[in-house]
């Protein structure tokens, strides 16, 4: 998996992304953006865009998105954590960084 960074020192004009990072893992892409309300309230959308070809050799990217909102933050990250720390004691393999490739890269060489 690769990470990317964008942070966008300046808003446009009608732009409400603050910040984004994605993180590339085989045929997915995962992309955590900061985004701005009118209100200047901020609120994270979380989007994974998946690659996928049919037999004709196609490709299309479908797209599904959670949005999280300011009052939701505390929340959301207090059971994330929990859940991360449950994984990393069942397994913590899971977190060492590996230098193999990926399932999906694997997938791919077939």
């Amino acid at each position: 998996m690769s990470l990317e960074t964008n942070a966008r020192k300046e808003r446009n004009e009608g732009d409400n992304e603050i910040f984004t990072k994605s993180v590339r893992a085989g045929k997915r892409t995962y992309y955590f953006d900061v985004k701005a309300t009118r209100g200047d309230d901020y609120f994270i959308t979380i989007t994974e865009a998946r690659r996928k070809s049919d037999d004709g050799g196609n490709i299309s990217t479908t797209r599904q998105q959670l949005y999280l909102y300011k009052e939701d933050f505390a929340k959301f990250t207090n059971v994330l954590g929990e859940i991360i720390d449950y994984i990393k004691a069942k397994k913590p393999e899971y977190f060492e960084q590996a230098e193999s490739n990926s399932i999906d890269e694997e997938f791919d060489k077939l």
